[in-house]
């Protein structure tokens, strides 16, 4: 028994404060918001943390990589995951909404008329190459210290790993530096998490105390069943890739592990914020260091199952409304690229994602409050999947990376 606490006592405690903080959530209902504050609190330091982990994680995990061919066989590696992973997700989202029906006519004609929505059809065109040159590149340095451009961080941090990787000798001092700011900034998080209890405690209550009142009209067919398929999926998928990566005893570790990541999405409804505790995760799951320190931050913004299967959700849900005929294929297109489109934050993160949504798919620009309402309902479940989801397939990397005993090797260590 004590053996059993001291493995579980952090993720104990953590269950704790957030079933304590739900029960405040359900008695204080909209009151429970004067707790909001403690919560952010929790939630700022984490965010504060993560545009320099981000950058040293990544540049220093790839710039102490001895052999140049694993550097590129990782990135390659996960790429293949993500797209893989993602297809998945997008046919789940897909399956789940042609057999459910999400809006029925009297729903939709209700929905319309809350919304004052007409049925006009925007002609507004998306140009994808600047949008494109805009996500991946910026034009100021200055630029890259926000979260508004993270994967354009991701891409200068692993540039910037891989040219360290290849000065050798002369590049050594700098990896010195950025090895040390990374152990300083890794011991900060630590402290940080000493206040998860209350902070996540705190922004559960507030979460539940005021997400009664978002579901309405006929969201609450579309937030349940999200949240079916979410919890589904959860067990389901992230089970079987844990076994594909390494077995029985993959999926042991997996779920021995991943609990204090799930918790914090939860919370927090943000992956980036979650990226500390999601990369510690995965390492205590045995992913080493390299893969863990680069897929998690890379999944963050490339690799998001439940943004996907949210963004097919949307779409489902507005061709129900106009009852439109959208082909099979250019949903699931738009649901992938509107899915990359999305950055890592807390709700309303995704207004890009939902106006390209709206503008590919002729739909008028006046429905953008429902999307921004699913969004809304539909966001700790999606965060809580878009988070794990990184653990798994960081386990599917390291599979391909190190060979199927590659749990075995590292527990090993």
């Amino acid at each position: 028994m004590k053996e059993f606490f001291k493995n579980y006592k952090a993720t104990l405690i953590l269950i704790g404060s957030i079933i304590i903080g739900t029960i405040l959530g359900l008695i204080l209902k909209d009151k429970a918001t004067i707790l909001s504050p403690f919560g952010d609190l929790f939630l700022n330091m984490l965010l504060v943390s993560i545009i320099p982990l981000i950058f040293l994680t990544i540049s220093v995990s790839i710039g102490k990589m001895k052999q140049p061919k694993r550097i590129g066989k990782i990135l390659s590696t996960i790429i293949l995951v993500f797209v893989i992973t993602s297809l998945i997700s997008v046919l789940v989202g897909l399956i789940t909404t042609k057999s459910f029906r999400l809006v029925n006519i009297k729903d939709a004609n209700n929905i319309k008329e809350v919304l004052s929505i007409e049925e006009e059809v925007t002609s507004e065109k998306v140009n994808f190459l600047k949008r494109t040159i805009d996500t991946i590149s910026v034009n100021d340095f200055n630029k890259l210290l926000t979260r508004d451009n993270m994967i354009a961080l991701i891409i200068f941090s692993i540039l910037i790993g891989i040219s360290i990787n290849l000065s050798k000798e002369k590049g050594k001092k700098l990896l010195e530096v950025l090895d040390s700011a990374n152990e300083v900034l890794q011991k900060f998080i630590k402290i940080i998490m000493y206040y998860a209890p209350i902070g996540l405690g705190c922004y559960f209550a507030a979460l539940v105390g005021t997400f009664g009142g978002e579901i309405a009209l006929g969201y609450g067919k579309t937030f349940i069943i999200y949240t079916i398929v979410s919890i589904l999926y959860y067990f389901i998928a992230y089970t079987l890739y844990a076994y594909i990566a390494a077995g029985k005893e993959g999926v042991k570790s997996y779920w021995k592990n991943i609990l204090p990541a799930t918790l914090t999405s939860l919370a927090t409804c943000s992956s980036a914020a979650s990226i500390p505790v999601n990369t510690e995760c995965a390492k205590k799951i045995g992913v080493k260091d390299d893969i863990a320190d680069t897929t998690i931050p890379l999944g963050t913004s490339f690799h998001k199952d439940g943004s996907i299967i949210g963004s097919v959700f949307k779409i489902m849900f507005l061709v129900y409304l106009f009852n439109a005929n959208i082909s099979t294929t250019k949903i699931l297109g738009v649901a992938l690229l509107a899915t990359l489109l999305v950055t890592a934050v807390p709700i309303g993160g995704g207004t890009i994602s939902e106006m390209l949504i709206i503008t590919i798919l002729g739909f008028p620009v006046s429905a953008l409050p429902i999307l921004t309402i699913i969004a809304t309902i539909i966001d700790p479940p999606a965060t809580m999947l878009n988070v794990v989801g990184d653990s798994a397939s960081s386990m599917l990397v390291s599979r391909i990376i190190d060979g199927k005993n590659w749990l075995k090797t590292k527990n090993s260590l």
